[in-house]
């Protein structure tokens, strides 16, 4: 029988990631109101090998470091990023005979490599220093959802006790157990077929230890690749490379399911012997130097939508409980950042008294359109991650389509400020049309380069691209309304330009390539100056 039932303000399914940064938000959003995490793992939690996950980028970063206030965590226990780094390696014995697409120095906005573990003990020490009542080793049993204004119904067992909980408001931030996507039926597929399958050992990897070759090993000032998201990439995949704070190292194969069965690489035997075909060095580096396996796990089709995730009736969906997309840009994190942030402003509503029902179905649609804006970045453009020619460009579009618009509409505190964002609707609406017309481009420039001969090795440095290194320093500024609208007019003006550059260039290669409906979104002007020197379209003959 259930002991006697217990009364919170809110309850969160699921004392993660996602769960455990709510749970603080809420704590200083909203002090008032008392707050229970119900977790099943017991806490502390294993370091290193605990979840995937572990790579952030610039709105993740400034929401764990800022927001939620906990840079000196991060600064002292975690590993301060390097960028992303991308070498074409597919098939090769000698990483410094490849095109190496990263940056020399670091840029202005920092993120970190988060050890999960490291960071959710943290975070579950956090909250229950901050008032918030954490129950960890705890199992839901039941989910009763509310009636009119009656609380919602917890049912959970911790040590084989039950009990009942009720609250006002019930969040989940579950995970991929889903648990209110699965009682009310919202799951949606989203048609991006990919697969994924991750391990991590003992040790850090150092991709400077691959080469004896002095002026590759001093082109990053420190010469800390090892620091880096490191992707290899090949057509129709990418390994990626994450060193974590406690001493481990995380690895993961993510690809294309029709191009790289799951069934080629499930098993760490099978994921070594792919390994050894696509990524040779990397395979003869794991077994030489004896880096102990830790785990391997898999996902079959991990990309997922829903169809509602905030409600009138006092419910809301955070994290991977709700939606995921794709890890190439490790979007995951920022995608809590900013369902947790809607979340907490409509909690802070019906905290204060006022009316929060109008608000949900906005801030979801917000939601939305930034989940079904990014989609298309990876839906169906994995074919393309070989291509040396195309995908550098690529990286460089899609950066920049995220620092213009969504990375600064977060830093700038403007995710519910309506007003502002009605302001900015017709900019968001050309941004998105040329990063739909310019996805298609990019890979029908990818399909028609299929049997051209690779261009010649090439360091492409993001760091002495003067506009984009400036756009990531921007994010970090003050604005007043007007300022903040002409920085973004400004963003939006610069996707236009680099737009006509990039289909001139797939121009080039190819001159009847179809424009997708991009001709129409950035008129005829041809002469504006390059946003990129002739190096990043793998110009023959032309220095970096």
């Amino acid at each position: 029988m259930p002991q006697t039932d217990k009364r919170t303000d809110v309850i969160i399914l699921g004392g993660g990631l996602a769960g455990l940064t709510l749970a603080l938000q809420l704590r200083l959003r909203a002090p008032s109101l008392s707050v229970t995490v119900v977790e099943r793992r017991p806490h502390p939690v294993r370091e290193g090998a605990f979840k995937v996950g572990e790579s952030t980028v610039e709105i993740g970063a400034y929401y764990f470091a800022d927001v939620l206030g906990l840079r000196e965590h991060l600064e002292a226990e975690q590993i301060r990023k390097f960028g992303f780094r991308f070498f074409f390696s597919d098939g090769s014995q000698a990483i410094d005979g490849c095109t190496e697409l990263g940056v020399s120095q670091l840029l202005p906005t920092p993120s970190w490599q988060i050890d999960r573990g490291r960071f959710e003990n943290f975070l579950g020490e956090r909250a229950r220093a901050q008032g918030v009542e954490f129950r960890d080793a705890t199992t839901v049993r039941s989910l009763a959802l509310a009636e009119g204004d009656e609380d919602h119904v917890v049912g959970i067992e911790h040590e084989g006790q039950s009990l009942q909980l009720r609250s006002r408001w019930l969040l989940d931030a579950s995970g991929r157990a889903g648990l209110l996507k699965r009682k009310l039926d919202l799951a949606k597929p989203n048609d991006h077929d990919v697969n994924a399958v991750w391990w991590r050992v003992e040790g850090i990897i150092d991709p400077n230890a691959w080469s004896q070759d002095a002026a590759w090993l001093q082109r990053c000032d420190p010469p800390d690749r090892w620091r880096s998201t490191n992707h290899m990439c090949g057509p129709g995949y990418w390994f990626w490379l994450i060193p974590l704070a406690s001493g481990a190292h995380s690895l993961g194969i993510v690809c294309d399911a029709k191009m790289h069965p799951l069934e080629t690489m499930n098993t760490h035997a099978k994921a070594m012997d792919w390994l050894h075909r696509h990524q040779p060095q990397v395979a003869q580096c794991l077994e030489r130097d004896g880096h102990a396996v830790q785990d391997f796990l898999f996902l079959r089709n991990f990309s997922y939508s829903a169809t509602q995730l905030f409600s009138t009736r006092r419910w809301a969906i955070t994290g991977e409980a709700g939606v995921f997309l794709d890890p190439f840009y490790s979007p995951g994190s920022d995608f809590i950042a900013i369902a947790n942030t809607y979340i907490c402003d409509l909690l802070a509503r019906d905290a204060a008294g006022e009316a929060f029902e109008p608000y949900v179905s906005l801030y979801e649609q917000l939601y939305f359109s930034f989940y079904e804006n990014t989609l298309p970045l990876y839906q169906d453009q994995y074919a393309l991650f070989g291509d040396e020619r195309v995908m550098p460009v690529k990286v460089i579009w899609d950066y920049t389509y995220y620092w213009a618009l969504l990375a600064p509409l977060f830093f700038g505190g403007r995710l519910t400020d309506l007003p502002t964002l009605g302001r900015l609707r017709p900019l968001f609406e050309e941004a998105s049309a040329l990063n739909l017309a310019m996805q298609p481009l990019l890979r029908e420039w990818g399909e028609r380069n299929q049997g051209r001969a690779a261009p010649e090795p090439r360091l492409l440095d993001q760091f002495r691209i003067d506009w984009f290194r400036e756009m990531n320093g921007q994010l970090g500024d003050t604005l007043d309304t007007p300022a903040f609208v002409q920085r973004i007019t400004g963003n939006v003006a610069r996707m236009r330009w680099l737009a006509v550059e990039i289909l001139q260039r797939a121009r080039n290669d190819h001159p009847d390539i179809d424009a997708h409906g991009l001709q129409e979104r950035i008129g005829a002007d041809a002469d504006a100056a390059p946003s990129l020197l002739p190096v990043w379209y793998a110009a023959e003959g032309l220095a970096a």
